[in-house]
């Protein structure tokens, strides 16, 4: 007997990010080769027939896996019975836009599908929030869903800097990427998230941190790399992208969103993975900000799990508080407007 379809909300449906993700998932990329998915389009007026044209093609397509496609400019209709979230729309920062203003902007996006989810979700619903500032966004949008979905069943994408950071790593020691385990992004995903390899492994046994040495002729040279090179390109790689090709990162934004739902979906195999969820006091991080830590998911539909009692060394945790201290920043500009 055939499982019922998982019904997947995705916001912004029309731009690129939800253009490429709608395709994975139908596939089964995202859910497993056997989970038929049933496809809520969520889109501004103005962008609803973009995401009609990829319906069109997603029917062209004519995925085994593919049940139904429904396209809507309402929350309440787009997230009725939801059982995943990809919120992927966000309002981009503007020329000569202040921090509050974006935040601003975005918490009125974020805070009324958050109610809409809050209202006619699935009782099990997961939401990953994709459009930044991601990691607010995601508090925004957990505080107006609650009391009636767990605050807990909110996350924030930071797979895709993870993501960066093991790229980055496999090219400079000439290793496949699955190869290496245990990086972490801590933090906020932005300029002060913090990419640590200081328990990062390889299958060879070796730990990153005695591979750079062995790469790079001494610890000095390894920790000089990291700080002048590796963090500084992993926080600011979209950038360099956006010069390269004059457009954000899509592909790899979409695989990122795909790959943090199948993790936590499906579970984890080798090693943690980074995201960012609800913080319950783990590592002196505030409780309730969204906040990047390793995390591991055992497939049970109890989502992420925080792995705790990590170490840092002074130069770690000093990165750390930086990037958390901005996360509580950007929570209070968000309460001083009103909007939590």
């Amino acid at each position: 007997m055939a499982s019922a379809p998982t019904t997947v909300t995705v916001t912004g449906a029309g731009g690129q990010i939800g253009y490429a993700l709608l395709f994975r998932i139908a596939a089964g990329d995202m859910l497993g080769g056997s989970r038929p998915v049933r496809l809520r389009l969520l889109e501004i007026p103005q962008g609803v027939r973009a995401a009609e044209g990829a319906a069109l093609e997603l029917q062209d397509c004519a995925f085994p896996l593919l049940h139904d496609i429904e396209i809507t400019d309402d929350p309440l209709t787009a997230f009725n019975g939801a059982n995943i979230a990809l919120l992927v729309g966000a309002r981009p920062r503007g020329p000569g836009m202040e921090r509050a203003d974006l935040l601003a902007a975005n918490a009125g996006i974020f805070g009324p599908q958050g109610a809409a989810i809050g209202a006619v979700a699935a009782d099990d619903v997961r939401v990953v929030v994709v459009g930044n500032p991601a990691n607010t966004n995601a508090l925004i949008a957990a505080a107006s869903a609650a009391p009636h979905v767990p605050a807990d069943r909110f996350t924030a994408l930071t797979r895709l800097d993870h993501n960066r950071a093991v790229g980055q790593l496999a090219e400079l020691l000439e290793v496949p990427p699955g190869e290496i385990a245990d990086v972490i992004i801590w933090g906020n995903h932005s300029a002060t998230q913090f990419p640590d390899v200081s328990h990062a492994g390889l299958a060879d046994g070796r730990s990153v941190l005695e591979a750079l040495t062995e790469r790079l002729g001494g610890a000095d040279a390894a920790t000089a790399w990291l700080d002048d090179v590796f963090i500084p390109r992993v926080a600011k790689r979209g950038a360099e992208i956006i010069e390269a090709r004059g457009s954000s990162s899509v592909a790899s934004a979409a695989n990122a969103a795909i790959e943090h739902v199948r993790d936590e979906q499906l579970g984890t195999h080798r090693g943690w993975t980074s995201a960012a969820v609800v913080s319950r006091g783990e590592y002196g991080v505030p409780e309730g900000l969204v906040c990047s830590v390793p995390v591991v998911s055992r497939g049970d539909g109890e989502g992420y799990r925080v792995i705790d009692g990590l170490g840092f060394d002074a130069r770690g945790r000093a990165r750390f508080e930086a990037s958390v201290a901005e996360l509580v920043a950007e929570r209070d500009a968000v309460r001083a407007l009103g909007m939590l």
